[in-house]
């Protein structure tokens, strides 16, 4: 882990109850959106205090683009998707964090934001641990 990279650190609470850890990357931590209606990984930068984007050092916000795009890319080849959608929007959780999500024509919701559609459907646990490891294997 590089130096100071948790200190004072809190994950949001609501990212933790929506979303199962996966692993660390450099800057952030990579967790699955318990969501079964769309392959969805989050990226939580590990810098407290950050709300946004612009807040970070240059040097984070290298390493986030660069984390962001391999996370982008392993989700594409796993799911064979039409579309990656990738966003920082932070209305209700204001904690930094970016979205990675597979889209599909056909997916519950398309073309249309995943954001407020219908209830959220939670993995089974045998289901977000295989999703998990096809993450990980293509990372």
């Amino acid at each position: 882990m590089l130096p100071g990279l948790k200190a004072g650190f809190t994950l949001d609470s609501r990212l933790e109850a929506d979303s199962e850890q996966l692993m660390w990357l450099g800057l952030c931590e990579l967790r699955v959106m318990n969501d079964r209606r769309w392959p969805w990984l989050v990226l939580v930068p590990q810098r407290p205090g950050i709300e946004e984007i612009h807040d970070m050092t240059p040097l984070d916000q290298a390493m986030l683009t660069f984390e962001t795009n391999m996370v982008a890319q392993a989700l594409k080849r796993t799911t064979g998707c039409t579309k990656i959608n990738t966003g920082a929007l932070g209305n209700i959780v204001r904690q930094l964090h970016v979205h990675v999500i597979a889209r599909s024509e056909g997916d519950p919701g398309w073309p249309g934001p995943v954001w407020g559609h219908g209830m959220r459907e939670p993995y089974q646990r045998s289901e977000i641990r295989r999703f998990a490891q096809q993450i990980k294997a293509a990372l």
